[in-house]
């Protein structure tokens, strides 16, 4: 899912493409995007575009006559720039928002089918799609803790919370608590002051950075590949490979369709946490340790272990 970093890139080439120009058309194909009646989608065609903003993970267009276009893009959806009238692409095209000089295209390259887009009238029903929670560059180390300490929560948990921390999401959280050293399960009330501290600056300095990153890759180009998956990550979609700190392998605790990465050594004090599925098959066997683990790769090398394989 696009977080914000690479949403702050997208609205970056929005600003320069279409801001204080007219949309022309709206062409849906996508039948579960739309998820508002009224007012029409037809309300917004020949109304120009006159501030781009996010909230949370979404990006909002206002357009004349305060209207507004709200656009989740959820896991798999992308914008792409392309020329005027562009068609929309076949199975995975949801809309083109078609302007003079080019078309904006919306896809998602999902089976299942779920970015919206959602026509309002009014700042009173914008707030509705405010999740709450602050925005972590502009927050300060006041608010920053009065949000993290508001609910006793997981670290990942927290700030994943949209009604605590805006436009975080799976990725950059493993990336925030890597660079604090601390534990995606350690509990929020848990915290001492250097730690909510570190988790602060931590926050800041990884946004931050792969913000202008991204905006050094990307340069005067629409951006072409958003993915939660990127070279130059310490731990995120880096199970098995070396941490970039202490060459620690890192880990990852698998829940649902979510998973958490890790370096032990440097975020949990060499404890592995215990990953649902994998704990559940091994049972006793579940290593504790980094030093276990490399006992129980070394069995494994034997032929006298478990079938469950970890990571080099």
């Amino acid at each position: 899912m696009p977080e914000l970093p690479d949403l702050i890139v997208y609205l970056d080439a929005l600003q320069r493409l279409v801001l204080n120009r007219r949309l022309e058309h709206v062409r849906v194909a996508g039948p579960s995007l739309l998820r508002t009646a009224d007012p029409p989608l037809t309300q917004a065609h020949g109304k120009t575009v006159r501030e781009l903003s996010r909230i949370g993970k979404q990006i909002v267009f206002r357009l004349d006559n305060d209207l507004f276009l709200v656009m989740h893009l959820m896991i798999a959806g992308r914008f792409h720039w392309r020329s005027t009238a562009a068609a929309i692409p076949a199975k995975i095209g949801l809309a083109a928002f078609d302007f003079a000089h080019g078309t904006l295209l919306l896809t998602e390259a999902s089976a299942k089918k779920r970015a919206a887009l959602h026509v309002v009238r009014g700042e009173a029903e914008l707030r509705r799609f405010d999740a709450g929670g602050i925005e972590p560059l502009a927050a300060d180390l006041d608010s920053f803790r009065l949000g993290l300490l508001r609910e006793n929560h997981t670290l990942k948990r927290a700030l994943t919370d949209p009604s605590l921390f805006s436009g975080i999401g799976n990725a950059y959280s493993d990336e925030i608590l890597h660079c604090a050293r601390l534990s995606p399960i350690a509990l929020t009330s848990k915290l001492d002051e250097a730690e909510i501290t570190r988790l602060f600056e931590a926050t800041q300095s990884v946004l931050s950075k792969w913000i202008e990153r991204l905006r050094v890759e990307t340069c005067d180009r629409f951006p072409g590949r958003v993915t939660a998956f990127r070279e130059g990550m310490a731990v995120h979609g880096r199970y098995g490979h070396p941490c970039p700190v202490c060459g620690s392998s890192v880990q990852r605790i698998v829940y649902s369709a979510n998973e958490a990465n890790y370096c032990p050594a440097c975020q949990t004090c060499g404890k592995l946490l215990a990953d649902r599925a994998l704990s559940r098959l091994l049972k006793a066997d579940w290593p504790r340790s980094l030093e276990e683990m490399t006992q129980l790769r070394h069995r494994q090398s034997k032929g006298n272990s478990p079938t469950a394989k970890f990571p080099g």
